[in-house]
């Protein structure tokens, strides 16, 4: 349920529209290419976190069993990646919330959710209960609503702004009437992978759940088949109902989708079920980023300050610092600019991992060495084929934060691994 609470909520809302743009009709293959990277993914996070039961994910795998520096590049490759999410958890929220002014709805939500988890405030199972039953019936809704109606095509959204002007865009010029082409639709799936990508918050739980080399096991896949399941079937739905080039340029897809009926009632539920999620993905997905924010201060790799923990057991600084990152992000990209982003980053993030399952000896593997060799060929193909702009500036970003990390471990500032005070 914690998995599927960090799946169902970003991508499915606004991932359909760029993708869109690249794989046209094929969308759906688009999707399930991604399913298939996500589960070889799967199938070597779950083998190294029965293994590795701690916080820290493919930080820690790449430390353990590669190299410091292979860990370095998995932790920042982690950081850029899910505070692109966390933008993009913004920026998609403001769009169904607030579609003329998203970014004045954004940005606060980012800083108030930065802040309860400062507070300690933290998503439980009984939260993801009452979510994710509520997500799945809005998305069933959507199916339904999509494969029976179709949106008239002088239907416009009220009040949301064209102009995208001081924003990064990578959404190709008439992508979607120029033919479609096979790398058209494995950069879309390069976009797709983003709305699985949640299912790195299972991983990270080998300290709180019991029997970890089971649970982990078990429920990896299970959360990555629902959300497969429910991704084609939405993309399908939204495919029938917008068609190809009113999907691509949509901004709230799934919202309207359900427009061909004429009852705002739908709209609305679309809308608050939209809101809920992307709230519940930023909790989420800021506690991971400070969370490894925290355990790379530790070991000397980012600045010890990050590695402040505040009376209530939180690591207020990285909480901060993290959302600050969010925010100057949402600033200046839009929401399939952040996805990309956001999937670029952590393709990279999940082939270091394949490489790190590669290390594991037999008797700590269930599922089979060539899926580990499957995920790491296809999740760095992605990230290449990935728009140029997005694949440029990730690769700087991750070149410059792995070498600050190697010079401050070189400097030997080195903290305890105990906890530190503020």
């Amino acid at each position: 349920m914690l998995g599927l609470a960090a799946m169902l909520g970003t991508g499915v809302f606004t991932v359909f529209a760029p993708a869109a743009a690249y794989a046209g009709q094929w969308l759906l293959l688009a999707v399930a290419l991604a399913g298939l990277v996500a589960a070889c993914n799967a199938f070597s996070t779950a083998d190294l976190a029965a293994r590795y039961p701690e916080s820290g994910g493919g930080y820690v795998y790449g430390r353990e069993l590669l190299a410091p520096w292979a860990g370095r590049l998995a932790g920042v490759a982690f950081l850029v990646g899910k505070t692109g999410s966390a933008a993009a958890a913004g920026l998609v929220f403001g769009s169904y919330v607030l579609p003329a002014h998203s970014l004045c709805a954004a940005i606060p939500t980012i800083l108030v959710i930065a802040g309860l988890n400062a507070l300690g405030v933290r998503w439980t199972v009984r939260g993801a209960w009452a979510l994710v039953p509520a997500v799945l019936g809005i998305l069933a809704v959507v199916v339904l609503v999509g494969l029976i109606w179709r949106v008239p095509a002088d239907w416009a959204v009220p009040g949301v702004p064209t102009d995208t002007a001081g924003t990064v865009d990578i959404t190709p010029a008439g992508a979607v009437a120029a033919p479609v082409t096979p790398l058209g639709v494995v950069t879309a799936a390069g976009l797709v992978f983003f709305a699985f990508a949640g299912y790195a918050r299972i991983a990270t739980l080998g300290e709180e759940v019991r029997d970890p080399a089971h649970t982990i096991r078990r429920a990896i896949p299970l959360a990555l088949g629902i959300a497969l399941v429910a991704y084609l079937a939405v993309g399908g739905a939204v495919l029938h109902a917008l068609g190809v080039t009113r999907l691509a340029g949509e901004a709230a897809p799934l919202a309207a989708a359900v427009a061909g009926t004429e009852e705002p009632a739908l709209g609305a539920m679309v809308r608050l079920g939209a809101a809920a999620a992307t709230v519940s993905v930023l909790l989420s997905v800021l506690v991971g980023v400070s969370r490894t924010q925290l355990a790379m201060a530790r070991r000397g790799d980012l600045p010890g300050c990050l590695a402040a923990v505040s009376r209530r057991g939180t690591p207020w600084r990285a909480d901060l610092v993290g959302a600050l990152v969010a925010v100057v992000i949402a600033l200046f990209t839009n929401p399939a600019s952040a996805v990309a982003l956001s999937a670029c980053s952590v393709l990279v993030y999940y082939g270091v991992i394949n490489v790190a399952a590669l290390r594991l000896p037999a008797a700590d593997r269930r599922w089979p060495v060539w899926s580990s060799v499957l995920g790491l060929t296809l999740c760095f193909g992605l990230a290449a084929l990935l728009p140029w702009p997005v694949v440029v500036v990730t690769a700087l970003a991750l070149l410059l934060g792995v070498l600050l990390s190697t010079l401050l471990a070189r400097r030997g500032g080195r903290m305890p691994s105990g906890t530190a005070s503020g």
